[in-house]
C-alpha cells in the first residue's frame, strides 16, 4: 500500500462516535492519540493507572473539544486481576467496542521489580498486561465495526531478544534490555495475533505501530542515571512531539486501507522522526517458532486463552 506522504492527524476520517480504548490515555503519546481521536468524533474510553490523572486529562480535553465523549477507567496493567475487573466493567456497560490501542508503557526501572503476579515489571505492563486485555476483550471488538488492535511496540525491538530462561530478570537484568524485551515481545504478539485472527476469519485486524523518538514522560518517569541523562536531556533536541509520535498509531488506528499485520513508523531517516509510512518489523519478531513459545507462554502466565487456532 501506499501512504499520501505528510499523512496528517487532520486526515483521520470522521469517526462517528466509533468507541476506541486507549492505555495510558493520560499524558503523551496516549494522550495525542486520544486528543486526535476525539476531535475526529470518536468516543474514547481512557485506560489509565490513576484515575486522578485521567480526569484532570479530560477536563483538559473537554475545554478543547466541546461535546466530545470520554470514559475513564482504571487499569494498572502490570497487575492482571487488576486487567480482569477493567474488562468486567467494561462488558457491564458496553455492548462493543471498535479499536482498542495497546499504548501504555514502562521504560528502564533501575531495580528489577516484580509485578504482583511475580513477573518483571516492564514485561508484565507492556506485554503480558496487553496480551490478557486483548485476549478479554476481544468478544466486545468482534462486535465492533472494522474491528483494530493497534499495539505499540518500540524501534528498539530490533535490538532485543527474548529472555525464555530469564524472563524475570533473577540473573541477568538490565534496564534497558528488558524494556527492549517488553517491546520485542509487543512486536511478536502483534504478528502473531494477526496470523491467528486470519486462520479464525475473524473481522478483527491486528496492527503494529511505533513512535519513533518522541519526546514524552516515559524517558523520565522511571529511568535513572545515564538513561535517564541519554533520552531525557542530551538527545531530547533530536525528539518529535508527542502529537507526531502518535501518528503511526493514528494511522493503524483509523486509515481506511491498512491490512492486517502492518507495521506503521515514521519516515524520516532511521524511523527516528516523520509521518506514517509501513515499516518492517525485526526478522524474529515474525518467527514462527518465537511466536508460538511467546503465545503459549502468555497465555499460560496470564490464564487468558484466546480460542484462536495457530496459523499454519
Amino acid at each position: 500500500m501506499s501512504i499520501e506522504r505528510g499523512w496528517a492527524a487532520e486526515q483521520i476520517p470522521d469517526l462517528g462516535r466509533r468507541v476506541f480504548v486507549v492505555t495510558g490515555a493520560n499524558s503523551g503519546l496516549g494522550l495525542a492519540t486520544t486528543r486526535a481521536l476525539a476531535r475526529s468524533g470518536a468516543h474514547v474510553i481512557l485506560a489509565v493507572r490513576d484515575e486522578g490523572k485521567g480526569r484532570a486529562a479530560v477536563a483538559q480535553l473537554a475545554d478543547e473539544i466541546p461535546g466530545g465523549v470520554f470514559e475513564v477507567r482504571k487499569v494498572n496493567l502490570a497487575d492482571l486481576d487488576s486487567v480482569r475487573a477493567f474488562s468486567d466493567e467494561l462488558h457491564a456497560e458496553h455492548t462493543r467496542l471498535d479499536v482498542l490501542v495497546n499504548n501504555a508503557g514502562l521504560m528502564a526501572p533501575p531495580r528489577r521489580t516484580l509485578s504482583p503476579q511475580g513477573h518483571e515489571v516492564q514485561f508484565a505492563a507492556n506485554h503480558l498486561g496487553h496480551f490478557a486485555l486483548t485476549g478479554l476483550l476481544l468478544d466486545l471488538l468482534e462486535a465492533g465495526s472494522d474491528p483494530r488492535v493497534v499495539t505499540v511496540s518500540s524501534a528498539n525491538h530490533r535490538k532485543a531478544a527474548l529472555y525464555f530462561e530469564d524472563l524475570t530478570g533473577e540473573h541477568s537484568y538490565s534496564p534497558m534490555g528488558y524494556y527492549n524485551q517488553s517491546k520485542l515481545a509487543n512486536a511478536v504478539f502483534g504478528w502473531q495475533l494477526h496470523q491467528r485472527l486470519t486462520a479464525a476469519g475473524s473481522p478483527v485486524r491486528s496492527l503494529l505501530a511505533h513512535p519513533g523518538y518522541t519526546a514524552t514522560n516515559l524517558q523520565t518517569s522511571s529511568p535513572t542515571g545515564m538513561v535517564r541523562f541519554l533520552f531525557g536531556r542530551l538527545l531530547l533536541p533530536l525528539a518529535q512531539t508527542a502529537d507526531q509520535g502518535a501518528l503511526p498509531t493514528l494511522y493503524a488506528a483509523t486509515a481506511p486501507d491498512v491490512e492486517g499485520g502492518q507495521f506503521f513508523g515514521p519516515d524520516g531517516m532511521g524511523e527516528l522522526r516523520g509521518a506514517p509510512k509501513v515499516v518492517e518489523p525485526a526478522p524474529r519478531a515474525a518467527d514462527a517458532e518465537t511466536g508460538r513459545r511467546l503465545w503459549e507462554l502468555s497465555e499460560e502466565l496470564t490464564a487468558v486463552r484466546f480460542g484462536l487456532p495457530a496459523a499454519a
